[in-house]
């Protein structure tokens, strides 16, 4: 019997065949693998370029912005010392014009002294004339006391302060403190600059007996106290002041008001026979030749010694008070030394 070799359905040309297909179909993907991955590759590349750019870009722009917050900051500091610049002009043309009103004030004040100089040099040059003055009753020493209102005026000026501390001088605020110790009790007490105003105030603007102060230990040491300390500067003439006194203070419905002024001064700048005329229709003499209000005064040597570069005004100041404290009851005192 014959045996027959028995047929195989898959011979190994087929399976060959079959890897081989597997095969290319592998290095297919390998290679599709490959060229995938090179674009890839220069995407990365591509995009690092990209950002690369950016942030040069940005470097740049945050340069830039350095340099605009560095000029933007310069500016400002410009624009700042132009402004400290400029407020510092404009003080030194305040302070030259302030300058130049002061020296034309100055200027006016000299042409003033020199008039009044002419007209007291061709008075001398004139013949002089004999005139026989009234007798004066002798004035006793020291000054009248009786008084139960009394009304101070300062001439707070600046030849009126101690040029060391600008305060007024010490002697002027000692003298009015031995003046008020004369008086222990009184009814009223006011005290006012040499332009009339009120250094302490009075009640609600009031006038007459209700515009002065209570007499008290507290108001007079609050007047030495407010007097040390007292800056406003008057002009060099008290007669403001007395006049202001006698129209607001004094009381003709009062008829136990016993009024008296003192006035503290060094000065005065002005013609004396207006005003000897203007106080004489204030407080007008009766058939007694009494008055209403007593007038006193006490003068300091600020400007005495210098009576020719000071245009007299020491010794109009003198010449005035005697009068008018003569005439209206009072005395005048001049203090030797400061």
């Amino acid at each position: 019997m014959i045996r027959r070799r028995t047929t195989q359905t898959y011979s190994l040309a087929f399976l060959d065949c079959i890897c081989c297909g597997f095969g290319a179909i592998i290095l297919i993907f390998v290679l599709t693998i490959g060229s995938r991955e090179k674009e890839k590759i220069e995407t990365l590349i591509n995009i690092r370029r990209v950002l690369a750019a950016q942030l040069a870009d940005l470097a740049r722009l945050t340069e830039s912005k350095e340099d605009a917050d560095r000029s933007r900051r310069r500016m400002m500091t410009l624009v700042e010392e132009q402004r400290k610049s400029s407020d510092t002009v404009q003080s030194m043309i305040d302070d030259l014009e302030q300058q130049l009103q002061n020296q034309e004030a100055g200027q006016e004040a000299l042409l003033v002294d020199l008039d009044a100089l002419k007209r007291e040099i061709a008075a001398r040059q004139k013949e002089p004339v004999v005139v026989l003055l009234p007798e004066v009753k002798s004035t006793p020493v020291g000054l009248p006391v009786g008084s139960n209102y009394i009304a101070i005026i300062i001439d707070t000026s600046g030849s009126m302060r101690d040029p060391n501390t600008g305060s007024l001088w010490t002697i002027v605020i000692r003298k009015i403190g031995e003046v008020l110790d004369v008086y222990p009790e009184l009814d009223g007490i006011q005290i006012l600059d040499g332009d009339g105003r009120f250094i302490l105030g009075r009640p609600a603007r009031a006038t007459g007996t209700a515009a002065w102060l209570n007499d008290s230990p507290e108001i007079r040491n609050q007047i030495r106290r407010r007097l040390r300390v007292y800056q406003q500067d008057s002009i060099s003439n008290p007669v403001p002041g007395i006049l202001n006194a006698m129209r607001i203070l004094y009381d003709p419905e009062n008829p136990d008001m016993r009024m008296s002024i003192y006035v503290f001064g060094d000065e005065f700048i002005e013609i004396a026979d207006p005003v000897i005329r203007r106080l004489d229709a204030l407080n007008p003499a009766d058939e007694n030749g009494d008055r209403n209000v007593v007038i006193n005064a006490i003068g300091f040597p600020t400007t005495i010694r210098y009576t020719f570069s000071m245009g007299n005004t020491g010794l109009k100041y003198a010449n005035l008070m005697r009068t008018i404290t003569y005439q209206h009851g009072g005395a005048f005192i001049a203090v030797q030394d400061l």
